[in-house]
């Protein structure tokens, strides 16, 4: 594969958004452990659905303190035209889980290991959450270093020649095969993976979500 050169129009896009990226970035290193559970109802909410919709989603559960009342009408509130959620009654399911071991989850999140070995325990106990969703978690509650190989990533990551159209990432060693080439983007642009992450998603969306 040929060695990736930052292109023009995304080198603009940096400079122009650079701040508004860095302070995004801080923003996660900033989160408090109390909202910890909302980014993982985030990441289990944004598969096949809009992140903007995923966003009111988890402010919506924060605003009714869902961790601690959690006979909330959950597919209510999932399935509501207003912030829909795609297969809301399985998502559903994993969100209630999710609070019922959330003190569990919370302490091995907080073990002093490897970013690698807390997305595998992630993937291992968390229904729901695979090493996209696991990756994407982490980073929002500041833990850097994992890439988020999204549709948008990886769409990129293909029209930069960086990987072949038939890629997979499917399963651990597909998973962190590809990781691995996205990594090397980074180092060889001179930016975090989470800077890299971030330019590619907001210069498709044009927005700085998370």
């Amino acid at each position: 594969m040929n060695k990736f050169i930052l292109p023009d129009y995304l080198q603009e896009y940096y400079v122009k958004q650079r701040d508004n990226i860095l302070a995004k970035l801080n923003e996660f290193k900033s989160i408090p452990q109390s909202q910890y559970f909302y980014e993982l109802v985030y990441c289990l909410c944004t598969p096949m659905s809009k992140a903007k919709n995923a966003i009111l989603v988890q402010n919506k559960l924060e605003s009714l303190d869902f961790i601690n009342n959690p006979s909330i009408n959950l597919v209510e509130i999932l399935s509501s035209k207003d912030h829909y959620i795609r297969f809301h009654n399985q998502k559903v399911k994993f969100i209630s889980e999710a609070q019922k071991n959330f003190n569990e989850i919370l302490h091995f999140i907080k073990e002093d290991i490897h970013i690698k070995e807390k997305r595998e325990y992630l993937v291992r106990s968390v229904k729901g959450i695979g090493y996209k969703e696991a990756s994407h978690f982490l980073r929002n509650i500041g833990f850097f270093g994992l890439a988020i190989l999204d549709r948008h990533i990886l769409k990129n990551m293909v029209k930069f020649n960086q990987i072949k159209p038939n890629f997979s990432i499917s399963g651990k060693n597909n998973y962190e095969k590809i990781e691995k080439v996205f990594v090397d983007m980074s180092k060889s642009v001179n930016l975090q993976i989470e800077e890299l992450d971030i330019l590619l998603w907001a210069s498709e969306t044009n927005n700085i979500l998370k």
